[in-house]
C-alpha cells in the first residue's frame, strides 16, 4: 500500500526540505516548534517515505493500514510537511501554519478535518493510551497492520504513559511500536536536571516491553534498520518500543542540542542562517 520505498539517498532529499519547510512555517507567524521538529525529522520522513503502509487518500477509519499517532504534537510543524510531501494535502497549505482559520493548527486537531490527523495532541502524556486502543481494536477486527506512535522523553514524566505501557504489556498488544524521541531536552532544560528518567531500557523491559535502540535517529543508515527490526518482531506477544536518540534542533547548527529552541521561532537573520545550511531539494511552498 505504501507508495514510497525510497533509498537513503531520496529520503535525504526529502529530509532537507522538511526541515527547510519547519523553519519557515515557524518564522511565517513568529511561533511553533522548530527544536523537536527538526530532531525528529528522519523518524518521520522514514515512517512515511519508507516503513509504514499507508494510504494518503485519507480514510478516519484506518483499516487495512498502518496508522501513526504523534503524542507530542508540539511538533506538529514537522507532521505537517511530511503528511504535505507525502500526498495529504497540497504543500502549499503549509503556508497557513498557526493562522485563523487555518486547518494547521499549532498542536494538531481533527475538527478542521486535516487528512492524516486522526486525534487531536499536544496534551502530553495522552498518546500511547490511544495508539494502544487502536492496535486492539485492529486486532479485533482481524485487520494485520500496525500502530506507531512518537513520544517525547519529557513526556515519559508523564503517569498516563506508565499506565499505558503496563496496559499494553498485560494485554499483550504485539501489533504496537512505540518510540521515544530521547534528545535529552525539554522546555525547561535538560530532562536529567528537571526529572531524571534514570534507566529507561531497564524500566520498559521491566513493565514487558520489547526494547530496541537507536543510537542516531538523525542517521537513516541507522534508524531505517531498527525500524525495520521493530516490525520484524511484532506478533510475538510483546509491544515494543524504540528508544532513539537524537539532537534536538538537528540540520540548523545553532539551534542543536539546545532546549532553548524547543519552541522560539527565528528572527529573520537566523532563518536566512538556517537556509544556507539547508539546500531546496524538492522545491518550497
Amino acid at each position: 500500500m505504501n507508495p514510497f520505498n525510497y533509498t537513503p539517498e531520496q529520503l535525504h532529499d526529502v529530509a532537507h526540505q522538511v526541515r527547510r519547510d519547519i523553519v519557515r512555517m515557524v518564522h511565517a507567524v513568529n511561533s511553533g516548534h522548530p527544536g523537536g521538529s527538526l530532531g525528529c525529522t528522519e523518524f518521520l520522513v522514514s515512517l512515511y517515505f519508507r516503513v509504514m503502509d499507508h494510504n494518503p487518500t485519507f480514510n478516519m477509519d484506518g483499516t487495512q493500514e498502518d496508522l501513526f499517532f504523534l503524542s507530542n504534537g508540539h511538533i506538529s510543524p514537522v507532521w505537517y510537511s511530511v503528511l504535505a510531501r507525502s500526498g495529504y494535502f497540497d504543500v502549499k497549505e503549509l503556508a497557513t501554519f498557526r493562522k485563523l482559520n487555518s486547518r494547521l493548527q499549532g498542536h494538531p486537531a481533527t475538527e478542521e478535518g486535516l487528512p492524516g490527523i486522526r486525534i487531536a495532541s499536544g496534551s502530553l502524556g495522552q498518546g500511547l493510551s490511544v495508539a494502544t486502543g487502536a492496535a486492539q481494536s485492529k486486532k479485533m477486527n482481524n485487520d494485520d497492520k500496525l500502530v506507531y506512535v512518537l513520544m517525547g522523553d519529557g513526556e515519559l514524566e508523564e503517569g498516563q504513559v506508565w499506565e499505558a505501557a503496563m496496559y499494553a504489556a498485560h494485554h499483550k498488544v504485539d501489533n504496537l511500536i512505540a518510540t521515544v524521541d530521547y534528545n535529552g531536552q525539554q522546555i525547561d532544560g535538560p530532562v536529567d536536571a528537571v526529572m531524571s528518567l534514570g534507566n529507561l531500557r531497564a524500566k520498559w523491559e521491566a513493565f514487558g516491553w520489547k526494547v530496541l535502540h537507536c543510537e542516531n535517529g538523525n542517521d537513516f543508515v541507522q534508524l531505517v534498520p531498527v525500524l525495520e527490526q521493530a516490525k520484524a518482531l511484532t506478533g510475538h506477544k510483546q509491544p515494543i518500543i524504540i528508544l532513539m536518540n537524537t539532537q534536538m534542533g538537528f540540520g540548523v547548527d545553532f539551534m542543536m542540542g539546545s532546549h532553548k529552541w524547543h519552541g522560539v521561532a527565528p528572527n529573520d537573520a537566523q532563518l536566512e542562517q538556517a537556509l544556507v545550511q539547508l539546500s531546496e531539494t524538492l522545491n518550497d511552498y
